[in-house]
């Protein structure tokens, strides 16, 4: 039997009732679109990061293309981000019509290195995204500096970072804009695909509600292009204005797994994740670095475990990208990581059984060399 990096049907069974019972008040409520567990969790969103204005979409690529949109950015502007992404975030820039410029990574956090981002601001730049990745967050006192200086807005990527922390603000409240995934391995995640994007920008917050919703503000009329289908179902609302009650203790979990493997692992070799002074992190995912990954992961796979890598390929290396003009090499710091790190197991209601499995293995695979 194979064991992965990710299973939630431990925390199903945990949450099975108040599960099954978001999904009846739901079909009971007569409202199966844009209705009352909509609203809700998008109030509640928003009061969780003390902003004004949550507006639920489809899913976290969606959230970061209306969350561009919003802000005022289209086609020829330039948006500044990292590589070493998922790669709907840069999909998103793409889709509106702007250009991705990369900037390379902190070789401890592989978190944007805000040093580069000036240098590579042009008269055409419009946005910053940084990625907070992996659950901390990115470094964003600079990146302010920097905006105000050229007029740029600021969009957080925070698929990753729900709850996390730098300097006490929470990811998302910073910038002009936050766009969240909630797909379901995400540190608070939806029973299917979903987005958010949190704002105090009154005029963003309006733009959104149109462009999830065809450009209108009254059914059946069009009042601004160009506009989408990108709404938040109203049964993966529910599920987490239910989950969003738990969100702290999800946390709280996910830092007791990390805090074991690093009291267990810190002998091994291994380069364990490094959390920047100031940063709460939430360990969405425990990554950690080796010179002989590949020979490990092999190693893992006979002992039945097939962990993840986030990411094995910058996205400016993929060759859906070519039309960029970069190659290998040009980010040196993102392309060695991408060649040395994996995924351990992570997640709230990782049994401690299994966490000492993937110890004893990690550290008899270690040992041997």
């Amino acid at each position: 039997m194979t064991t992965y990096v990710w299973d939630y049907r431990r925390e199903y069974e945990n949450e099975r009732a108040d599960i099954l019972d978001a999904v009846d008040t739901v079909f009971r409520s007569g409202r199966l679109i844009l209705g009352e567990s909509v609203r809700g969790f998008e109030d509640e969103f928003a009061r969780y990061h003390d902003v004004r204005h949550c507006v639920g979409v489809d899913n976290g690529t969606n959230a970061v293309k209306l969350g561009l949109q919003a802000l005022g950015v289209g086609p020829g502007d330039e948006v500044v981000t990292v590589p070493n992404t998922a790669a709907p975030t840069v999909l998103a820039i793409d889709a509106v019509g702007a250009v991705p410029v990369f900037v390379d990574v902190d070789p401890a956090t592989y978190l944007m290195d805000a040093r580069q981002v000036e240098d590579a601001v042009t008269e055409r730049t419009r946005c910053i995204i940084p990625v907070h990745l992996y659950g901390q967050m990115a470094d964003l006192a600079p990146l302010v500096e920097t905006a105000g200086r050229h007029g740029l807005r600021i969009l957080e990527d925070c698929a990753q970072a729900h709850g996390a922390r730098r300097e006490g603000r929470l990811a998302g409240t910073t910038g002009d804009a936050g766009a969240f995934s909630f797909y379901p391995t995400k540190v608070l995640g939806a029973y299917g695909d979903a987005g958010a994007v949190i704002t105090s920008d009154g005029t963003a917050e309006g733009h959104l509600r149109r462009l999830r919703y065809y450009g209108m503000e009254d059914r059946y009329y069009v009042v601004r292009t160009p506009g989408h289908n990108a709404r938040l179902d109203e049964v993966h609302a529910e599920i987490l204005r239910r989950k969003l009650r738990r969100l702290d203790d999800y946390i709280a979990a996910r830092r007791a797994v990390a805090r074991r493997y690093a009291e267990a692992l810190g002998d091994t070799g291994l380069v364990l994740p490094e959390t920047v002074p100031g940063n709460e992190h939430v360990f969405y995912i425990y990554v950690v670095r080796h010179p002989e990954r590949d020979r490990i992961l092999e190693a893992l796979r006979e002992h039945g475990f097939e962990f993840n890598i986030s990411y094995p390929w910058p996205v400016h290396t993929m060759t859906g990208f070519a039309h960029l003009g970069y190659g290998t090499g040009d980010f040196p710091v993102a392309e060695a990581a991408a060649r040395e790190i994996f995924s351990l197991p992570m997640y709230p209601s990782l049994p401690p059984d299994l966490q000492d499995k993937v110890i004893e293995a990690l550290r008899e695979i270690l040992a041997r060399g």
